[in-house]
C-alpha cells in the first residue's frame, strides 16, 4: 500500500518519463522518416531487378543481385580502393592529429590564432578543397605540386601528372583527404589532452619519468578513448569517400580511384540500375555497422579495465 510522501514522488517520475519521450520524439520521427525508411526500403530494392527506363517488368531476383554486385570487378577494386584509402588515412591523419594536438596544448600568447588556423580546413565544403587541389596537382613543370617537388629533390623528382597516373592518384587524393580532415582529430584530442590531471604528470615527474616516459604511461593511456573514437569515425569517414573522387579524378584512371560510394552514384545516375545500387548501400551498411560494434566492443574493454 502506498504512503502519501511516495505518491508524489510517483507523479513525479511519470510527469518526467513522459516530458522525457515528447522531447525525443521530433529525434526520433526524423530517424525513422530519414534513415530507418529509406534503408528499409533500399534493402526491398536491392533484392529487385529494378531500372529506370527499362520496359521490362521489375522482378524479385534475391540474393542474386548481391551476387552480381560483388563479383563486378570495379566493384571489387571499389572495395579494395576504401580498405587502402582507410588504412593509409586514419594512422596518418591520428599521428598528424596527435602531434599537432600536443604542439597546440601549450600556453603561449596567440595559441588560438594557431589552432583556428590548422582546423580551418574542417571548415571548408570538400567540393572547394578539391577544387583547390586539383589546380595543385596540376600536370606540367609550373604546376605548384611539381615546382614543389622540383625545389625539394633539386629538379631530380618530377613533373607528374598525379591526377591521371594509375599509381599516382589514389595517394593525391589520401594526401588531400588527410590535410582537410587532420583539423577535426585535433580538436577532439585536445580536448582529451586538456582533460587530463597535472596531479598525474606531476606524480610521473616524482616517480623520474621523463617526458616520453610521461607521454607513454600518461598521455597515451588517458588518450585511449579518444584515439579509438577519432580512429574508428575516421574510418567510417573513410568508407563514405565520394567528393574528392567525383571532382577530382570520377574514379579513373581505370577505377585506380573508384570507390564504394561512387560505384553507387554511378549505378543509379548513369546505368539507372537501381537494384543494384541498392545493393551496394546495403553492403556499405553492412560494413560501417561493423565498424561500429568493433568501436563499441573496445570501448566496452577499456571501461572494464578501468
Amino acid at each position: 500500500m502506498k504512503t502519501r510522501g511516495q505518491m508524489p514522488r510517483f507523479r513525479q517520475i511519470q510527469t518526467e518519463g513522459i516530458a522525457e519521450w515528447c522531447m525525443a520524439l521530433p529525434a526520433l520521427l526524423g530517424l525513422l522518416l530519414f534513415i530507418a525508411l529509406p534503408f528499409l526500403f533500399a534493402v526491398v530494392l536491392s533484392f529487385t531487378s529494378l531500372k529506370m527506363g527499362s520496359p521490362l517488368p521489375t522482378r524479385f531476383v534475391g540474393a542474386e543481385q548481391y551476387h552480381r554486385v560483388l563479383t563486378a570487378p570495379s566493384f571489387q577494386r571499389a572495395l579494395l580502393n576504401n580498405a587502402l584509402f582507410a588504412l593509409a588515412v586514419v594512422p596518418l591523419q591520428t599521428a598528424s592529429a596527435l602531434g599537432l594536438a600536443l604542439l597546440l596544448n601549450i600556453r603561449l600568447r596567440g595559441i588560438a590564432v594557431f589552432r583556428t588556423l590548422f582546423f580551418m580546413p574542417v571548415v571548408f565544403p570538400m567540393s572547394l578543397v578539391a577544387v583547390i587541389w586539383t589546380l595543385i596537382y596540376a600536370p606540367g613543370p609550373g604546376g605548384m605540386m611539381n615546382s614543389l617537388m622540383a625545389l625539394v629533390s633539386g629538379g631530380n623528382l618530377g613533373p607528374w601528372d598525379y591526377l591521371h597516373t594509375k599509381v599516382l592518384a589514389l595517394p593525391a587524393i589520401i594526401v588531400m583527404s588527410v590535410w582537410q580532415g587532420v583539423g577535426f582529430q585535433m580538436v577532439v584530442l585536445l580536448g582529451g589532452l586538456q582533460s587530463i590531471p597535472a596531479v598525474l604528470y606531476e606524480a610521473a615527474v616524482i616517480d623520474r619519468a621523463g617526458k616520453w616516459g610521461c607521454f607513454c604511461h600518461v598521455t597515451l593511456p588517458r588518450l585511449r578513448n579518444h584515439l579509438i573514437f577519432t580512429a574508428l569515425v575516421t574510418t567510417i569517414l573513410a568508407f563514405r569517400l565520394f567528393d574528392q573522387v567525383r571532382i577530382m579524378t570520377r574514379g579513373g584512371p581505370d577505377n585506380a580511384t573508384t570507390t564504394v560510394m561512387f560505384e553507387a552514384v554511378r549505378a543509379v545516375f548513369e546505368r539507372q540500375q537501381v537494384g543494384a545500387a541498392s545493393a551496394m548501400t546495403v553492403i556499405f551498411f553492412l560494413i560501417v555497422l561493423g565498424i561500429t560494434r568493433l568501436q563499441r566492443m573496445l570501448v566496452r574493454e577499456e571501461r572494464e579495465i578501468s
